[in-house]
């Protein structure tokens, strides 16, 4: 009787023994699909925690005009995608981004709301920094008057153009049309270190001398109050600016030719009617950066798969979803 409940037993013993095997054979087998916890719950495999679950910082500084459209993404990406990731956006304008971008252990993005220049490209490569260029968005850019201005609500671009330069003979509003107040015109607009006023040298006076009298300012919130406040005052910068304060402003209509078009989201575009002040904005990605930090790269591709969405929000045209596509593409693959 004890000798056949022995048998029994070994038995049992072998067969657990044989149990626990195929056991383990099938966790071998799908150790790679999940994982279990201490208490038995099903976990997501250590892989995808590592895609998912990212931490770190990534740094953008440069344009103003970009700005808003950048820290709106970053928000958003913060709450909805990483929140162990802090991305942390600054505003010192594009040619002073630039600066801080092209430096050993540089910033991950500079936002530009013109084209990286020779010699900045040309610093990237003595550096060893590839770049890669990011298209946004579409800005106009948009003249801006004070509230209480009745008369010069539509001009011609070369009206507006003879208000900023120096060897113009306009100095008052009388000076473009006799019927206008015979007042003299504050013209004001972001200084050197912006883009925009690089773009606006550069494309719209054709790097013809600015009046020294032109009141360049580094913030743009200090426009929007200057101008809001002088009857006689004007100024110029990206379309998101006027839009976030059109309580306090009021924008001029351009005639091109064919009568006057005023910034809005349907007119600026490369090919529209307002397309002679329209420019594309630009993030520039540290490409070392996204191949050394998971952030970075996760960042770029949220930036561009979710551009157009908040780009009409912050005062911005969308790109066209072919371009958003391709920059994907060159992101993945890194």
């Amino acid at each position: 009787m004890k000798f056949n409940k022995f048998l029994l037993f070994m038995i049992m013993a072998a067969f657990a023994v044989v149990l626990a095997a195929c056991g383990t054979d099938a966790d071998e087998k799908d150790g790679d699909k999940t994982n279990t916890s201490s208490s038995g719950e099903t976990t997501a495999p250590a892989e995808d925690a590592e895609v998912k679950d990212l931490e770190g910082s990534v740094v953008i500084d440069g344009s103003g005009t970009v700005y808003p459209l950048m820290a709106r993404l970053a928000e958003e990406y913060m709450i909805s995608e990483q929140e162990n990731v802090s991305v942390e956006v600054s505003r010192a304008g594009t040619s002073a981004g630039f600066k801080k971008f092209l430096v050993e252990n540089g910033t991950d993005f500079n936002d530009a709301s013109r084209n990286i220049k020779d010699e900045e490209a040309a610093a990237a490569k003595d550096l060893g920094i590839e770049v890669k260029e990011l298209k946004v968005a579409l800005d106009g850019l948009t003249f801006v008057i004070n509230k209480d201005n009745d008369w010069a609500t539509e001009m011609t671009p070369e009206e507006l153009i003879s208000i900023f330069l120096a060897d113009s003979t306009v100095e008052k509003w009388s000076d473009i049309n006799p019927e206008w107040p015979d007042e003299k015109i504050n013209a004001m607009g972001p200084n050197e270190n912006h883009g925009t006023y690089e773009f606006f040298y550069e494309k719209i006076l054709d790097k013809q001398d600015m009046d020294s009298t032109v009141n360049l300012q580094q913030e743009y919130s200090t426009l929007v109050n200057l101008v809001s406040e002088d009857k006689n005052g004007i100024a110029f910068f990206g379309f998101g600016y006027y839009v976030n304060n059109q309580d306090k402003l009021q924008a001029v209509s351009v005639d091109f030719g064919n009568g006057p078009v005023a910034p809005a989201l349907d007119t600026i575009s490369e090919d529209g009617a307002y397309a002679d002040f329209t420019r594309p904005v630009f993030t520039y990605l540290n490409v070392n950066h996204a191949k050394e930090k998971p952030q970075v790269k996760d960042f770029a591709i949220y930036v561009m798969n979710n551009i157009n969405k908040f780009a009409g929000e912050t005062g911005f045209a969308p790109i066209p979803e072919s371009e958003v596509q391709e920059n994907v593409s060159f992101l993945e693959g890194l």
